[in-house]
């Protein structure tokens, strides 16, 4: 089998209503309950940071940056990512997180934090959070509470989350 070579680039207006059926179709219409979600609620996601996966002309997957708070440091929260179905398993979520973080860290970001499972994204630069450091707005599995210190000398944020906050 030959491998998939994906055009990753910005996300355009006109990507969003794929995007969003992609997100409809990985996550249901229970999606908007989680609290990953809810702490998007009414935030933008950054357009600056939102990237889709493009197998010739289609949106193969997708990532967003969403600006929040972890107390009073401005931060990142990753997701939803998606992949559509033809295109699980072949890296284009993996290349997306990659380059979602790449691109957060040459514009100064200083965190990303996420809601997943560290088996996954754990190459991918995150590192579990120590239970009770970062808090959410509703219940989350401490296990799969992730972030990914852009700077890594930097000291890790603590603290309530909060959607919104001023860019670096």
């Amino acid at each position: 089998m030959l491998a998939n070579a994906w055009l990753i680039r910005t996300e355009q207006p006109s990507d969003l209503p794929h995007v969003e059926t992609l997100q409809a179709e990985a996550f249901g219409p229970g999606r908007f309950a989680r609290t990953a979600f809810r702490l998007r609620e009414g935030v933008a996601h950054d357009p600056r940071l939102s990237f889709v996966g493009l197998s010739g002309e289609a949106i193969a997957g997708s990532v967003w940056l969403t600006r929040i708070s972890i107390g009073d440091t401005p931060s990142l929260l990753l997701g939803p990512l998606t992949v559509a179905p033809a295109f699980k398993s072949q890296g284009l979520g993996r290349l997306l997180v990659a380059h979602v973080l790449k691109s957060a860290r040459a514009l100064g970001e200083g965190s990303v934090l996420l809601v997943g499972d560290a088996p996954y994204y754990g190459p991918l630069g995150f590192e579990p959070v120590p239970p009770g450091r970062i808090t959410l707005p509703g219940p989350v599995d401490p296990a799969r509470l992730l972030i990914a210190r852009l700077d890594p000398d930097a000291e890790m944020p603590a603290g309530a989350t909060r959607g919104g906050a001023p860019r670096v």
